[in-house]
C-alpha cells in the first residue's frame, strides 16, 4: 500500500509492504517542487502531477509494483462541517439530517460531493465531523493516477491523519483544546482540535523569520487564538525541526503545556512502530512523515470511513429485519422414526397379550451357554467436502521466484496452464533465499489449496499454505523456494 500525501508543492510517499512474518517493510520518499502541484487543494496540471508522482514512486522497485494508493490531501481540498445531533436519533433520519444541514451551511447539493463522516457518541448527544470532496475535484485526482496506472482506494484529509496521532492521549471525561503544529525549516503551520475532533478547517500558517526564536512566533499565535476565545490546554509539536525541542523549556517559554509528537508516538503507538521494518537500516523519520504514518493507523482502526463509497456509513446504520429461524425436519429420518415407533408399539402389545410361559423362558435363558459379545467396529464416515463456487479457470495466480535459480516461476506457470488454471503472472520475489516454497491463498479461495497441492505433489510434496491478504489483486500467490528442483 502506498500512503501518498500531496500539498501545494510537496509530495511524501510511505510504502508499506507486508511480510510473511506480519511486519511491514517500509520505503519513504519526499520532495519539495519549485512549481505548484496543487492550488487551493485542486490539481493544477494532471500531466505535471502525474510526472511528479511517477518520479516519487520510482525511487523504489516496490513502489512501481504496488499500484494501490491511499491518498492524503490537504484540508483545503475538502469542505468540513461539524454538527451536533441527539444520540437517540433514528438511523433512517440521520442521512436526511446531514443532507439538510450541509445544504444550509454550504449552499450546495451534497449529491455533487463524495463524502463520509465520523461520529463521536456521547450519552445525551453526539458530534458528527463531515468531510466532503467535490466529485469534479476527485475526478481530476483519479485521472492523474489513471495516467500512471495506479488506483486510489481511499482519500483522507490530512487533519484526520494528524488527529489519529494523538487520539489515544485524550481522556473521555475531559474536553481539551489542542493545537497540532508542524515546525518545518521556514514555516510554522497548525490546526485547532478538541477532544471530539477538528474544530476549524482554517490552517494557521506563518513564515519563520531568521532572527526570531520559534518560541516567540508560537507565543504570538497562541495569543491571537486566545483573543478569539480559543484558550488552549495543550500544544503538540511535529515536523522535522521539532527534533531538538526540549519539552520542559519550551513549555515554560511559550506558556502552554507542550507535547513533542515523537514522545507521544513512542509512548502510545509503540505497537505500530514495532511492525515497521526499514530495509536499509535507516531510522524512520516519523516527524517528517507524520501525516503518512497517521493515515496508516487510521486505515487500520477506521476501516468503515471511505470518501469513495457514498452513503457507506448509512447502510451500516440501518437496522436489519429480524426473523425467526425456520426449522425443517429431514423427511427420511422422520419416516424411519415413525415406522420404528409403530413397530415397537405392536411388538409390546403382542407380548403383553400373549400366553407365553415367562418362567420357562427365563430358565431357558439361564441354561443358555455364555457367549462373549462381539464389539462392533466403528467406521469413521468421511465428511463430505463442499463443492466450491469457483473453477480453476476463475483463479488469478501470481508465481514469484524466490529460489535464486532463473526460470523456476516459468516452469510452474507451464505446469499450472496445463492443469487448466486461469490468469497466471510471474515475477521475482522480494528476495532470492527462500529455502521452502510458500503458498498464499485468500480466505474465500481456500478450496483451491487442495487442487494446487495435488497438482504439484510430485515436485513440491511438503508445500505449506497460509492466508493471503484480501487487498492483493491475485487470488493465489506461490513463492518458489530452493526446495523446487525443477520439472
Amino acid at each position: 500500500m502506498l500512503y501518498l500525501f500531496l500539498d501545494q508543492n510537496t509530495i511524501k510517499v510511505l510504502l508499506l509492504k507486508k511480510t510473511i512474518m506480519g511486519q511491514y517493510e517500509l520505503f519513504f520518499f519526499d520532495k519539495q517542487h519549485q512549481t505548484e502541484l496543487l492550488k487551493l487543494g485542486k490539481v493544477v496540471s494532471t500531466d505535471l502531477l502525474a510526472s511528479a508522482i511517477k518520479e516519487a514512486v520510482s525511487t523504489s522497485k516496490e513502489g512501481l509494483r504496488d499500484k494501490i494508493v491511499y491518498l492524503i490531501l490537504p484540508q483545503e481540498s475538502f469542505l468540513f462541517l461539524r454538527m451536533t445531533i441527539p444520540s437517540d436519533i433514528a438511523p433512517s433520519a440521520l442521512q436526511s439530517f446531514i443532507n439538510d444541514k450541509a445544504r444550509a451551511e454550504w449552499q450546495v447539493n451534497l449529491e455533487d460531493f463524495s463524502y463520509d463522516y465520523l461520529i463521536e457518541k456521547k450519552e445525551d448527544q453526539s458530534v458528527i465531523n463531515l468531510f466532503a470532496l467535490e466529485k469534479s475535484v476527485l475526478a481530476k485526482y483519479q485521472e492523474v493516477f489513471t495516467l500512471i496506472d495506479y488506483k486510489i482506494v481511499n482519500v483522507l484529509p490530512e487533519t484526520l491523519a494528524c488527529f489519529k496521532l494523538f487520539e489515544k492521549t485524550l481522556r473521555k471525561d475531559k474536553l481539551e483544546r489542542i493545537l497540532y503544529a508542524t515546525l518545518n525549516r521556514n514555516t510554522f503551520s497548525a490546526y485547532l482540535y478538541d477532544s471530539k475532533g477538528l474544530i476549524s478547517a482554517d490552517k494557521i500558517k506563518v513564515s519563520l523569520p531568521k532572527d526570531t526564536p520559534i518560541e516567540t512566533v508560537v507565543k504570538e499565535q497562541l495569543a491571537e487564538l486566545e483573543k478569539k476565545g480559543q484558550k488552549l490546554n495543550r500544544l503538540i509539536i511535529s515536523g522535522e525541526n521539532s527534533e531538538t525541542i526540549r519539552q520542559d523549556t519550551f513549555t515554560k517559554d511559550v506558556g502552554l503545556w507542550t507535547n513533542p509528537l515523537k514522545k507521544i508516538v513512542s509512548g502510545f503507538y509503540q505497537d505500530y512502530l514495532k511492525q515497521l521494518v526499514t530495509t536499509d537500516h535507516q531510522s524512520f523519520p516519523i516527524l517528517k512523515f507524520d501525516v503518512c504514518f497517521g493515515a496508516f493507523i487510521f486505515s487500520v482502526e477506521n476501516k468503515q470511513f471511505s470518501i469513495l463509497k457514498k452513503n457507506s456509513r448509512f447502510k451500516l446504520l440501518t437496522h436489519k429485519k429480524i426473523s425467526l429461524p425456520k426449522i425443517s425436519l429431514p423427511l427420511k429420518e422422520t419416516v424411519i422414526f415413525l415406522i420404528s415407533f409403530v413397530f415397537s408399539f405392536f411388538v409390546f402389545t403382542f407380548i403383553s397379550r400373549s400366553k407365553i410361559n415367562l418362567h420357562s423362558f427365563n430358565n431357558l435363558i439361564k441354561t443358555k451357554p455364555f457367549t462373549r459379545p462381539v464389539t462392533p467396529t466403528i467406521t469413521n464416515i468421511p465428511t463430505a467436502t463442499p463443492t466450491p463456487s469457483f473453477k480453476k479457470g476463475d483463479l488469478k495466480i501470481k508465481i514469484l521466484n524466490g529460489s535464486g535459480t532463473r526460470g523456476r516461476a516459468a516452469e510452474l506457470k507451464d505446469l499450472f496452464s496445463n492443469k487448466g488454471y486461469g490468469e497466471i503472472l510471474t515475477d521475482n520475489a522480494d528476495r532470492f533465499d527462500y529455502s521452502k516454497s510458500i503458498l498464499q491463498i485468500k480466505k474465500d479461495r481456500q478450496q483451491a489449496a487442495i487442487w494446487i497441492k495435488n497438482d504439484v505433489k510430485n515436485v513440491l510434496p511438503n508445500l505449506k499454505s497460509e492466508v493471503l491478504d484480501a487487498s492483493q489483486a491475485a487470488d493465489i500467490v506461490l513463492i518458489v523456494g530452493k526446495d523446487f528442483a525443477g520439472l
